[in-house]
């Protein structure tokens, strides 16, 4: 039973990574937030399944046009995402020893039995520039592993635009 408990723990902590994105922002302070009413896109994602890049892009404009902003032929910013996916391992190892001592080793005879996980890491990176200085004003990255159902990419998906749009733009009061 014991063993069954330690074999389903990676499996649960690998599906709460799917579904929990982390997500980091971080902006110029000098950048005039509060002057910038419209943007154009100037790299949309490439790379993975066309679905997946236009709920991209379709999830940045709904989360933009909800601030106030609006897209424009030539907006205040210029807006460029990127994805990326990387595959990763993971080892576990499980101790089942026999015999009795202190601690969970204990003494006698025992076995090790060591695991792989194999699993995609996906990254989210949407930066943001000032269509008249050229300088970068703020940038966001999501990453998370990546759901092996690709029925729930959308959901993934959406966290990460949720957690990386929630504070936007910088100064605001977080999102309720």
């Amino acid at each position: 039973m014991n063993l069954r408990i330690g074999l389903l723990a990676p499996a649960v902590l690998l599906a709460a990574c799917g579904t929990n994105p982390i997500v980091t922002t971080d902006f110029d302070p000098a950048a005039r937030f509060s002057a910038y009413r419209t943007y154009t896109w100037m790299t949309k994602p490439t790379g993975g399944s066309p679905l997946t890049q236009q709920r991209i892009v379709d999830g940045i404009d709904a989360k933009l046009q909800a601030k106030g902003w609006r897209p424009a032929p030539d907006g205040d910013v210029r807006i460029a995402a990127h994805v990326a996916s990387q595959q990763r391992q993971d080892y576990t190892t499980y101790y089942n020893t026999m015999g009795y001592g202190w601690g969970w080793g204990g003494f006698g005879p025992g076995t090790a039995t060591t695991t792989a996980y194999t699993y995609e890491v996906g990254t989210l990176v949407v930066d943001m520039f000032d269509a008249g200085t050229k300088r970068a004003v703020w940038r966001g990255t999501a990453s998370g592993t990546l759901p092996e159902n690709s029925d729930k990419m959308p959901e993934l998906l959406q966290a990460s635009l949720d957690k990386m749009f929630a504070n936007f733009p910088p100064g605001s009061a977080p999102a309720k």
